[in-house]
C-alpha cells in the first residue's frame, strides 16, 4: 500500500449484497494502520485487499449496529492468531461496552495480542502522537455514534536554494531541523510551512453540528450517503444522510477529496450518488466507493 491511502473493504449499509460487503475501511497513514467499522466479512475482505492483521495499529468503531461492528470478533481473533507484536488500540462508544465485550470474546481462542480498549464518552482528542491527533465527535443516530478525525500538525519544508545560500548541506541540514538554529541561521530562514494533512470519517448520522465540524478543511472526507435526495425524509427518520447533503457539507467545508459510501441496497445505480453530490455544489475530487478499491490521500497542499 502507498504511504497514505484508504482501502475500502465494504460499502453496503444494513445488509451485504452480491456486489457490496458490509462496511470496512482501512486508512494507511505512513506506518499507522487504522481499521474503521469492521462489519461482517471484514477479515475475508482484508485478505482480498492484501491487508494483514500486522498492518493494524488501531480500530475505530463509530457505533454498534451490526453492519459496522459484527466483523470485530473475527478481526480480534485474527490479530491474536497472527500474534501481532505491537499494541492495537480499540476506540468505540462507551455505551456499547457490553457489545464490545461480547464481540471480543464471541468464541474461545488463545489471547496473545495486546488489545487496548479505549471507550469514548465525550467529544475531543482521544490520541495525540508526534505525527497526528485523533479526535472524535458525537453524531446523531438512534444509538450513540461518533465520527473520527485525524489531523497532522503543520511541519516545515526545507528549501534547497536557501540552504545553499547559507552554506548548509549534508548532516548540517538535520542538525538545523533538530535544533532550530545553526551558526546563526534559523530553520524559518531556510524553509516554509508545510501544512499538515487531515482525514475525517463520518458514518451513520443525520445532519448535526458535528458533521461540518469533522469535515472542515479535510484533505479526505469519507462519509455515508445512505439515501438519495428524493428519500430525504427516510434519511432523517432513520438517522442518515443523503448524497446531496454529503456533497453540500463537503463543498461548504472545503473538502479536497470526497468519498461517498454506505449505500442502501434499494438503489441499483451507484453513480446516482455522485451525480447528486455534484448537483449539491461539490467540485473537488469525488469517489463513489466500491469494494476493494484504493483511494490515495491527496498530495499535500502548497504552503
Amino acid at each position: 500500500m502507498s504511504p497514505r491511502e484508504l482501502v475500502v473493504l465494504g460499502t453496503a449499509s444494513q445488509v451485504p449484497t452480491r456486489q457490496r460487503n458490509h462496511n470496512g475501511y482501512v486508512l494507511r497513514w505512513d506506518d499507522e494502520g487504522i481499521l474503521f467499522d469492521p462489519g461482517d466479512g471484514t477479515q475475508r475482505q482484508m485478505a482480498h485487499a492484501g491487508v494483514a492483521a500486522h498492518d493494524l495499529n488501531r480500530i475505530c468503531v463509530t457505533h454498534f449496529h451490526g453492519d459496522h461492528s459484527l466483523g470485530l470478533a473475527g478481526v480480534v481473533q485474527r490479530i491474536n492468531l497472527d500474534r501481532v507484536p505491537h499494541p492495537v488500540t480499540a476506540h468505540y462508544p462507551a455505551s456499547g461496552q457490553r457489545y464490545f465485550d461480547r464481540l471480543r470474546y464471541a468464541t474461545a481462542y488463545h489471547e496473545t495480542a495486546d488489545l487496548r480498549a479505549r471507550p469514548l464518552d465525550a467529544d475531543g482528542p482521544i490520541e495525540t502522537t508526534a505525527r497526528f491527533t485523533l479526535s472524535a465527535r458525537r453524531l446523531s443516530h438512534p444509538v450513540e455514534a461518533y465520527g473520527y478525525r485525524l489531523d497532522e500538525p503543520d511541519g516545515r519544508r526545507m528549501l534547497p536554494e536557501r540552504l545553499a545560500a547559507h552554506g548548509i548541506a549534508g548532516p548540517d541540514v538535520g542538525r538545523l531541523q533538530r535544533d532550530g538554529v545553526l551558526r546563526g541561521v534559523t530553520v524559518e530562514q531556510v524553509s516554509e510551512v508545510r501544512p499538515g494533512q487531515s482525514f475525517a470519517f463520518v458514518m451513520d448520522t443525520r445532519m448535526c453540528p458535528a458533521v461540518p465540524e469533522l469535515a472542515d478543511g479535510c484533505d479526505m472526507l469519507v462519509i455515508e450517503s445512505t439515501f438519495l435526495d428524493q428519500d430525504a425524509r427516510s434519511a432523517e427518520e432513520f438517522g442518515h444522510l443523503t448524497a446531496g447533503q454529503a456533497g453540500r457539507v463537503a463543498a461548504e467545508a472545503g473538502v479536497r477529496h470526497l468519498v461517498l459510501t454506505h449505500f442502501s441496497q434499494r438503489y441499483p445505480d451507484p453513480d446516482d450518488f455522485g451525480h447528486q453530490a455534484r448537483a449539491a455544489g461539490f467540485t473537488g475530487e469525488l469517489t463513489v466507493a466500491h469494494d476493494l478499491m484504493r483511494v490515495p490521500v491527496p498530495k499535500r497542499r502548497a504552503g
